[in-house]
């Protein structure tokens, strides 16, 4: 009889599911955005700024910032527990990409709520 050892944090399938849910997310904002640049009568600053002062565009690309921080992090997450075997430098490193993408998130939204 072989016994099994089971190694590592089971996040296989829920990881594999959330990572193509972001990406159906950030393919339907593309869509979106080819859409309005196609639909813009006039590439110009101020069309341009008028397609990100609807509130459809902002919120949508909110969505879509929250789909590509959390498909980013269980990318990174996912490569840290492969390939990084210390769990000292893991955290570090964890700790290290969880405030970047904190930091990414917030300059998102000051950018696009800001004057």
């Amino acid at each position: 009889m072989v016994n099994r050892q089971v190694v590592g944090a089971h996040y296989g399938l829920r990881d594999w599911i959330a990572q193509r849910a972001t990406a159906v997310v950030m393919i339907a904002y593309t869509l979106l955005v080819l859409l309005a640049l196609v639909m813009l009568p006039k590439f110009d600053y101020w069309h341009w700024k008028a397609l990100w002062q609807l509130d459809l565009m902002r919120y949508a690309t909110v969505v879509f910032l929250v789909a590509l921080l959390f498909h980013a992090w269980i990318g990174v997450r996912n490569i840290f527990m492969d390939y990084i075997k210390d769990a000292g430098i893991r955290l570090t490193l964890y700790v290290v990409v969880i405030l970047a993408l904190i930091a990414y998130g917030a300059w998102a939204i000051q950018i696009l709520w800001g004057n």
